[in-house]
């Protein structure tokens, strides 16, 4: 048997190993455009930033490598411009020399991947603008840094590679802004979500330029100007264009391939593509999301990983599916982990689906232990059924492990409520007896069997300040000193009972606190009063980040604050 793979980076070079892996006989061929293969793209800005200071580590294999311990044949600065899937053969163009020539095959995968979105702009070809996708950018990138020591830069774009590549020029010392039409980075979080990683980066002196579309670039002596529409042009020593990736996939649609959406490669669990012996994985292929059931693009590196290797078991009569994925995604940002998987409430919604939702904010292990760093949580459940949605965390060390429980528990089809039976694992420096994921749980079952009811932060300007509701802060009075939501009145949960007297009957109660645990509590007291009561969810702390802080970081008047 002889099989081809076009492209040697995550699914075309995991599928390459499983298959010799399998299949001690069979002639494995895999052509790479680029001078590497078996590359992390994850580790590139990392490389740039000085962090991973050894070049040879970006590479897992090399041609030679692979060749050593698998007989695997991998032609790098080889470029596969078609193939014919009646004849099952492809051409190949030597990029070096410009000779072409032809390979016939008994099975083939395509592995192309995800190209970088690069604009029809002017200047976008300018010596000073960067893209960063392949080992070779990340050289280019590093060689400049290195030779021109720039002091500031611009990151066109907030996604992933965006947010990475500004974290990392910073901490070369760099001024850097990061600027895009959309009014939040990370695309996989809610803005309030988000705003905890906007105050990340304004805290170590990253500028952030929103709602600002990217016309064009200028060279200006050793500058780049980098023009924008209706605001004034930003100057700096360099560009990296991080706009986003589109699939890449010429080829199979010059073939005749069905594509899906974005141009991607449509193909079954099997990994098989709409012409016969021919595979897809990768960046470049539609998936099936695992909340919706609808198709998706997931550029990420576990899903090609995986991918590859059941393309491969397919190719060698084992029977294996790929059941989908939820975009489980998580990245550092300076002292942050912000991590996310399944549905935003965004996407949640265009799913035609209703949610609930918990924000709480527990420490990552027991409070008495030394170093305990707080993290974010919101944690969404499909209304009614509360089936499992999606979760995203902001926040320090145990924010990862969390993500991962409940990433587990949406692929297994888990509610909201069962989040509480978790058996998990518990020792001081770890977690807690209630580990955060089960604090999730009993919050959600709270919601769902009615003990407690929640107003959000979308919710507070259409409060009525008329007197017809009794809006209270359970906070001590220093808290309430250092700032508080207009028309909230202090009555600290602790001094509730001998205060029920300032808190008019029949008229419904809106409680908050710094976290949601105090004005929790204190609703439960006025429940067992017959008071019509609602918590705050997330606290005074959630809302000052991700309502407060953030309007006033984009220069406009905080809402609903005391002077």
């Amino acid at each position: 048997m002889k099989v081809l793979i076009v492209g040697g980076v995550a699914g075309g070079a995991t599928a390459a190993a499983r298959l010799r892996r399998l299949d001690e006989q069979a002639e494995i061929i895999i052509f790479e455009r680029t001078g590497y293969i078996s590359y992390a793209n994850c580790g590139l800005p990392y490389y740039v930033g000085g962090v991973i200071t050894d070049r040879e580590e970006l590479t897992l294999q090399t041609p030679e490598d692979f060749f050593q311990r698998f007989r695997i044949d991998a032609r790098v600065r080889q470029e596969v411009t078609s193939f014919d899937p009646e004849a099952k053969t492809v051409t190949v163009r030597k990029l070096d020399s410009g000779e072409t020539y032809t390979e016939t095959y008994d099975k083939l995968i395509l592995s192309p991947g995800a190209k970088p979105t690069v604009p029809k702009l002017a200047g976008v070809d300018l010596e000073r603008v960067f893209t960063l996708r392949t080992v070779e950018d990340t050289l280019a990138i590093r060689g400049f840094v290195d030779e021109h020591h720039p002091k500031s830069a611009v990151v066109a774009g907030g996604g992933f590679i965006g947010v990475e590549i500004a974290e990392n020029l910073r901490e070369l010392g760099m001024d850097v802004t990061i600027v895009q039409r959309p009014a939040q980075l990370l695309a996989p979080l809610d803005a309030d979500m988000a705003a905890f990683v906007h105050a990340e980066f304004r805290a170590h002196g990253v500028q952030l330029k929103f709602g600002s579309s990217v016309l064009g670039f200028e060279a200006e002596g050793e500058q780049i100007k980098t023009l924008l529409q209706d605001d004034e042009p930003l100057r700096s020593d360099m560009v990296i264009l991080a706009i986003g990736v589109t699939p890449d996939t010429a080829l199979a649609r010059d073939a005749g391939l069905t594509l899906g959406i974005k141009g991607s490669i449509v193909t079954d669990d099997h990994m098989r593509t709409s012409a016969p012996d021919v595979y897809a994985v990768g960046d470049a292929v539609q998936v099936h999301h695992r909340v919706t059931g609808l198709d998706a693009v997931i550029s990420l590196a576990g899903p090609a990983n995986k991918q590859g290797r059941i393309a491969a078991d397919n190719i060698c009569g084992r029977d294996s599916r790929y059941l989908g994925s939820a975009g489980s995604s998580i990245l550092k940002v300076f002292d942050l982990t912000a991590a996310s998987t399944g549905l935003n409430e965004k996407t949640a919604a265009a799913a035609g689906l209703e949610v609930e939702k918990v924000v709480l904010r527990p420490m990552g292990h027991a409070g008495y232990y030394p170093g305990g760093e707080s993290m974010v949580m919101k944690v969404l459940c499909e209304k009614g059924s509360m089936r499992l949605l999606g979760a995203q965390i902001v926040g320090g060390a145990g924010a990862d492990k969390r993500i991962d429980v409940l990433a587990t528990a949406i692929q297994n089809g888990m509610t909201g409520p069962e989040l509480k039976d978790l058996d998990l694992a518990y020792a001081p420096p770890y977690s807690s007896a209630k580990d955060p994921v089960n604090m999730a749980g009993f919050m959600l079952e709270n919601l769902a069997d009615g003990v407690v009811k929640q107003f959000h932060c979308a919710d507070l300007p259409d409060l009525p300040r008329d007197g017809s509701v009794t809006l209270v802060d359970a906070r001590t009075p220093g808290e309430y000193k250092r700032g508080h939501v207009e028309g909230f009145v202090n009555i600290p949960v602790d001094d509730l009972r001998q205060r029920m007297g300032e808190i008019p009957a029949g008229k419904p109660v809106y409680v908050m606190c710094q976290s949601g645990l105090r004005s929790y509590i204190a609703c439960r007291i006025l429940s067992g009063y017959g008071y019509d009561c609602y918590n705050f969810s997330g606290g005074y702390g959630f809302y000052k980040t991700a309502v407060l802080d953030e309007q006033a970081a984009r220069r406009t008047r905080p809402c609903g604050m005391e002077a």
